[in-house]
C-alpha cells in the first residue's frame, strides 16, 4: 500500500506535455514522481529536476544514466515505471533499455518511428511480462467508455458504417517558418516518422475507431495532402477503411483546416441505431434510434455501464475533460501494476497496450503506402 513511483524522460522545463504527464499522473493520488532525465542537455534536465522540487541526485543526465543508475537502488527506492514524454524519435530507446532493466512503460504515441521498432518492443514486453501503456487519451472519456460498452453490449445492433474526422488548423499558416517554434520537429521524417498529421492525429482517429467498435481495419485506401509549401509530411489526409466485421468507414484528419482547434469526432452507426461523441464536447454521448427519440448520455446520468460509471469523478453537470482522460489511462496502468505488485492475480489491461501502439504503426505504414500508390487499398 504506496504510491507508485514514477521517473519522466522528457518533459523538461516549456514543456506541453510533460507537463500534462504529471498532473494526469496525480490525479488519483496512486502516483509520484521521484526521479527524472527530462532534457538533453544535462543542464537542463538538472534545472527542470530542481523546479519539481526533486533531490539533486535524482535528477539525471540522460535516460541511460537514470535507468542504470534506478536499478541499483533499493526495491525501496527505485522507480518502478518510465513515462515516456519526449518527441517521436526518442521513443523507442528508453522504452527497450527500461523494459531490459525490469522497468515497465509508459509511453506517448506513436510508440516508434516504424513497425519494426514496434514488433521489437512487443517481443520485449512479451519476454518479460512487464507492463506497457500507451497514451491515447481519448479512450479515457466516460463517454468514450460507454460508447465502447453499448457496442460491445449489443445496443446498437451489428456496425454497418462508421465515420470519424480529427481537424485541426494550426499548420494552416507555415508555422516551421516562424522563428523559434516547439514543433519543427513534427515536420522531419527523421523525428516524426512516415507520417505528419497522420502520425500525430490520424492514429488517434485510427484508434478510437478500434477501441470503441471492438473492431479491427483490415484494409484502407488512403489520400494524403501535403498543402504546405516544402512539407514533406502530410498534413492532411481522408482514408477509406474497411472493417473485419464488413463495416466500412471514411476518415478525415488535418492540421490544415484553417480555424479548427481540436475536432476529434466519431460517429459509428449498426443495425438497431448509433452513437457520436465529439472530443470538443466530451461530456455528451449522442444515440440515435430505428424508433426511439434520441438519446442523450452524461457521466453521472442515468443508464450508464460500469465502464463508464467507475471512471466518471466529478458530480454530473462538471466538465470532465482532457487532463482526467489522461488520468483515466495512467488509472488503469496503476491499478494493473499495483495488483501485480501486491501479488494477486494481474487483470486485463483496460488501457491502451504496446498491441495499440503496434497497431498504430502498422496504420501508418499500410497509409503511407496506400498513398504512393495512388490510393490503392492496401492491407494492414
Amino acid at each position: 500500500m504506496r504510491k507508485l513511483r514514477m521517473g519522466m524522460v522528457g518533459g523538461g522545463i516549456g514543456s506541453f506535455i510533460g507537463d500534462v504527464h504529471r498532473k494526469a499522473a496525480a490525479i488519483d493520488g496512486m502516483i509520484e514522481l521521484v526521479c527524472g532525465a527530462f532534457s538533453s542537455s544535462a543542464e537542463k534536465s538538472k534545472e527542470s529536476g530542481k523546479a519539481l522540487f526533486l533531490p539533486e541526485e535524482r535528477c539525471y543526465a540522460d535516460f541511460e544514466e537514470m535507468i542504470l543508475a534506478e536499478k541499483q537502488l533499493s526495491d525501496g527506492e527505485r522507480m518502478d515505471f518510465i513515462a515516456i514524454t519526449t518527441p517521436n524519435y526518442l521513443h523507442f530507446a528508453p522504452a527497450k533499455l527500461a523494459l531490459q532493466n525490469g522497468f515497465h512503460v509508459v509511453c506517448d504515441k506513436p510508440m516508434t518511428l516504424n513497425v519494426e521498432e514496434a514488433k521489437e518492443l512487443v517481443t520485449l514486453l512479451e519476454q518479460t511480462g512487464l507492463l506497457f501503456a500507451l497514451t491515447h487519451n481519448y479512450t479515457g472519456h466516460p463517454m468514450v467508455r460507454q460508447a465502447k460498452a453499448m457496442v460491445a453490449h449489443g445496443d446498437i445492433g451489428k456496425i454497418r458504417k462508421i465515420q470519424v474526422q480529427y481537424l485541426q488548423g494550426w499548420m494552416a499558416a507555415p508555422v516551421e517558418k516562424i522563428e523559434g517554434p516547439k514543433d519543427f520537429w513534427r515536420i522531419d521524417p527523421a523525428k516524426s516518422g512516415l507520417g505528419g498529421a497522420l502520425g500525430d492525429i490520424g492514429t488517434h482517429a485510427e484508434n478510437l475507431t478500434e477501441f470503441i467498435t471492438g473492431l479491427k481495419i483490415t484494409e484502407l485506401a488512403a489520400d494524403l495532402g501535403r498543402f504546405g509549401e516544402g512539407r514533406v509530411l502530410d498534413d492532411d489526409g481522408n482514408v477509406l477503411l474497411r472493417m473485419e466485421n464488413g463495416a466500412k468507414g471514411t476518415m478525415s484528419f488535418s492540421q490544415i483546416a484553417a480555424g479548427e482547434e481540436n475536432n476529434l469526432a466519431i460517429r459509428v452507426y449498426g443495425e438497431k441505431g448509433s452513437l457520436e461523441w465529439h472530443q470538443e464536447n466530451p461530456n455528451e454521448l449522442i444515440t440515435r434510434w430505428l424508433n426511439e427519440p434520441k438519446k442523450i448520455f452524461t457521466p453521472n446520468g442515468n443508464g450508464l455501464y460500469p465502464e463508464a460509471a467507475l471512471i466518471s469523478r466529478i458530480p454530473s453537470g462538471h466538465p470532465e475533460g482532457y487532463l482526467e482522460a489522461f488520468a483515466t489511462v495512467y488509472h488503469g496502468f496503476a491499478n494493473h501494476l499495483m495488483a501485480i505488485l501486491a501479488g494477486k492475480i494481474p487483470h486485463k489491461p483496460v488501457y491502451p497496450t504496446v498491441y495499440d501502439g503496434l497497431r498504430g504503426l502498422q496504420f501508418i505504414s499500410a497509409a503511407v503506402q496506400s498513398d504512393s500508390n495512388n490510393a490503392a487499398w492496401t492491407k494492414l
